[in-house]
């Protein structure tokens, strides 16, 4: 008697998680009564049928200048009519991402990390489709209580994804793990972001509409996030650069602080660490870096100059890539299974703004960072000069009055 075997390619990987897997699971569950816990939860939310029939409906991408003035009523339509909205439009874009997942081959699919990351997209996309339907504000108050846990379920899924890749990305060709990562960071900024606008909405935060700060400083974001940086550099080495800011320094406007912090972290966190490495054998004389801030009619351009040592042409062409890393020990799958408790925390601290973790971020910082500046409707790019440092210039979208701003 001859076995079929599953082939180890994508549709066997996409036979084995529709079909296979969760009727042997869902069987032996029935049949001892467990349907809630451990690794079997993800069966026992899954419906295929749900997930293609969501996934092929088409998004409705909103401007920011949209979410700012869709009003607010003092009986609070404003909160229900958004969070109508959103239980239409969050189950769509999180079945996208389950589908992305079921397209992996086998040999990926079954890695452990990343069948976390898919079982919360599968138990989000449950919760959020067997919630009743809304129509009062009783009903959005505990709507917005699931986001909030969901939200808070959801925020080591970056730490997550960078695990997954460095545990796969030398069996599966680095263009199809790189586009899913890519997708899913976008993805996952963009369903935050409105998750947490909504949020927002119930908080009134003064100053701010949603996640929109109405009067945003440029100036004191940069300024926050060298504090940050500069506090971990020195925890690290003992030593961190001066930073001196111009440029536009006066500059406000509206904007959505919360992506733009997360990317000029990292991008302060990097020059730091190449500029007191270069120098640290004569720690009195590391040269400062430079931060000049350009506010014009359209973009938002930040310039983070270091005399760090710059970037070989060689790194130049893979810095940009998922799970790279200028330093070799942290490349090497040995380092993170030794360090990965530094690993997590790093990524976790990425995650929620928080300058607590390590100095470096194990091949995930610039490449989101650019995915992030990509999805805010501007650019990231670096221009090194190899042997001296690294000039990197950050382009950002206004968000009012201009035609061409992105969507969320």
């Amino acid at each position: 008697m001859h076995t079929k075997m599953l082939p180890s390619t994508t549709f066997g990987a996409r036979l084995l998680v529709r079909n296979v897997l969760p009727r042997m699971l869902l069987s032996r569950l029935e049949s001892t009564g467990k349907v809630e816990y451990g690794l079997e939860k993800k069966w026992a939310y899954y419906n295929q049928q749900a997930i293609d029939k969501e996934a092929s409906r088409p998004l409705r991408e909103l401007t920011p200048t949209q979410l700012m003035f869709a009003g607010k009523s003092n009986n609070g339509s404003h909160l229900l009519k958004s969070s109508q909205f959103l239980q239409e439009e969050l189950p769509r874009r999180i079945a996208r991402r389950v589908k992305d997942f079921q397209s992996l081959p086998y040999v990926v699919a079954i890695n452990p990390t990343l069948q976390s990351v898919y079982e919360l997209y599968l138990r989000a996309f449950h919760k959020l489709t067997t919630f009743p339907k809304i129509k009062t504000l009783d009903d959005e108050k505990k709507y917005s209580t699931l986001l909030s846990q969901l939200l808070n379920d959801h925020t080591g899924v970056v730490t997550s994804l960078a695990k997954a890749f460095h545990e796969v990305k030398h069996q599966i060709p680095y263009e199809l793990l790189g586009s899913l990562t890519e997708r899913t960071l976008k993805s996952r900024l963009g369903i935050r972001l409105l998750a947490e606008h909504h949020l927002g909405l119930r908080l009134e935060k003064a100053g701010y509409i949603g996640v929109i700060c109405v009067n945003m400083s440029p100036k004191s974001i940069v300024e926050k996030c060298v504090y940050n940086c500069k506090n971990l550099c020195e925890k690290t080495y003992s030593y961190a650069p001066t930073v001196f800011v111009s440029g536009h320094t006066k500059a406000r406007f509206a904007h959505i602080p919360a992506p733009m912090e997360y990317i000029l972290q990292e991008l302060i966190k990097n020059a730091m660490k190449a500029t007191v490495l270069k120098h640290i054998e004569k720690p009195s004389e590391i040269p400062p870096i430079e931060i000049t801030i350009c506010n014009n009619p359209t973009h938002l351009i930040i310039r983070i100059s270091d005399r760090g040592g710059g970037i070989s042409d060689a790194q130049l062409e893979e810095i940009f890539k998922y799970s790279f890393s200028t330093t070799k020990e942290e490349d090497d799958e040995r380092y993170l299974q030794e360090h990965g408790c530094a690993f997590e925390g790093f990524m976790k601290a990425a995650n929620s703004n928080s300058h607590c973790g390590t100095l470096s971020g194990y091949g995930f910082g610039l490449p989101s960072s650019l995915a992030y500046a990509d999805f805010l409707g501007g650019s990231l790019n670096l221009v090194p000069m190899h042997g001296l440092g690294t000039d990197v210039y950050l382009k950002l979208s206004h968000i009012v009055d201009n035609e061409d701003c992105f969507r969320i």
